[in-house]
């Protein structure tokens, strides 16, 4: 059976990430808007909307959001970094694993460039 779904359908989802105000360094996978931004935030860092998300086509299908790099963040609580989250005013929108690396207090981290990509139905 044949499968297709139009661009916009896929946009729709990135719609919701778009209003993402906040992205933080976790030490743990969050599952609400406060563990991410209370409990296990290192770092925080604020988003604008829309601005910081790019919709295109995906690597090899489908579409894809990128979410800017954000360089020079400022470390509020050392440990390890494991997981980026991604928060609006009420929600945890989105959790990713990142490479694992230790930050301390005082110091900046970077948050790369990175994409959430959604594929084609086959």
């Amino acid at each position: 059976m044949t499968k297709s779904v139009n661009d916009l359908v896929l946009d729709g989802a990135f719609e919701v990430l778009d209003a993402g105000n906040i992205m933080t360094a976790c030490s743990a996978l969050p599952t609400t808007r406060t563990e991410a931004i209370t409990t296990y935030k290192l770092a925080d860092i604020a988003l604008t909307p829309v601005t910081d998300f790019t919709k295109a086509d995906g690597d090899t299908n489908g579409r894809k959001c990128t979410i800017a790099q954000k360089a020079a963040v400022d470390i509020d609580t050392s440990g390890t970094a494991i997981n980026i989250a991604v928060c609006d005013g009420t929600n945890l929108l989105y959790v990713t694993e990142c490479t694992s690396q230790v930050l301390t207090a005082g110091g900046t981290v970077t948050f790369p460039a990175w994409d959430i990509e959604i594929a084609d139905p086959t």
